[in-house]
């Protein structure tokens, strides 16, 4: 999660508050598969939006939690129970607590009193407001330095051990051991690979990781950005998420004659319709 108290160009947040904005470029190192720095790549957190905001992205996870759940929970009530729904035994003389049927939460073997039946736990969040938690997500990895931009991933055929390679060469840091200090890499941490569309060699490649999860970076969603403790993108996937390629322009609708014959009035407008569409 990024760092509220002012670091990489960011004015500092007001005490308690969940919004923070940043205006400062953010220069972030591009590195090539065996892990050495080949350059940089400056990064405009305006082109995310320029702020981060907790509560956002806190609702923009919630709703991807919920709508995973299947809703298929459901328990037996004491009218679907198993079991007759004779009285025990008379109301009175008998010097015990009265008492109706077994079937009764109260017993053992009797039914669930106000148990989960299934449900749809399907929600959504406004699109702009989605839009905005998934950028706000990868623009905290920025801040955060637990981003890593390669110049290029480009794999001939799936090979596992090749994106294994990758990932040990990059190191993110450093850890204490018994044994003194250790370089940590990629590999020894969860990632989310990110590709500039749909890579099957690099999805095959990887998917078998333990930790690692490949998306292309128009499929991410705040949570799975925040799930992986490090974002690896290529320079190209990440350019892509900034600037997404133009949708294609919609072809021209042109109104069809109707098929019904109009008349008067009606004819005359429709006519209309037809000459202005063309």
């Amino acid at each position: 999660m990024a760092d509220l108290n002012g670091a990489n160009g960011a004015a500092k947040a007001p005490a308690g508050s969940r919004v923070t904005e940043y205006t400062g470029a953010i220069s972030v190192p591009v590195v090539d598969k065996t892990g050495a720095e080949v350059g940089s790549i400056t990064v405009d957190p305006k082109d995310f939006g320029g702020k981060i905001s907790k509560q956002l992205m806190h609702e923009a996870v919630l709703m991807y939690l919920a709508n995973q759940r299947a809703g298929t929970h459901s328990t037996l009530r004491r009218g679907e129970v198993a079991g007759s729904t004779k009285k025990l035994f008379r109301q009175k003389g008998t010097g015990n607590a009265r008492a109706g049927t077994k079937r009764t939460n109260k017993r053992r073997g009797g039914g669930t009193a106000k148990g989960p039946k299934p449900r749809d736990y399907y929600y959504r969040l406004p699109k702009k407001a989605v839009k905005a938690a998934n950028r706000m997500a990868v623009l905290s990895k920025i801040v955060d330095k637990e981003i890593v931009v390669l110049d290029d991933l480009a794999i001939a055929a799936p090979k596992t051990k090749e994106v294994v390679a990758v990932l040990k060469a990059i190191k993110v840091g450093r850890k204490a051991t018994e044994g003194g200090e250790k370089d940590v890499t990629l590999a020894d941490t969860t990632v989310l690979i990110g590709t500039n569309g749909l890579d099957q060699n690099v999805y095959r490649s990887a998917r078998n990781i333990e930790g690692v999860k490949v998306l292309p970076v128009a499929e991410f969603n705040c949570y799975t950005v925040l799930r992986q403790k490090r974002l690896l993108v290529t320079k190209a996937a990440l350019e892509a998420f900034i600037k997404p390629p133009a949708a294609p322009e919609a072809a021209s609708k042109v109104a069809e004659e109707p098929r019904v014959k109009r008349r008067g009035r009606a004819a005359r407008i429709a006519k209309r319709k037809v000459a202005a569409a063309k």
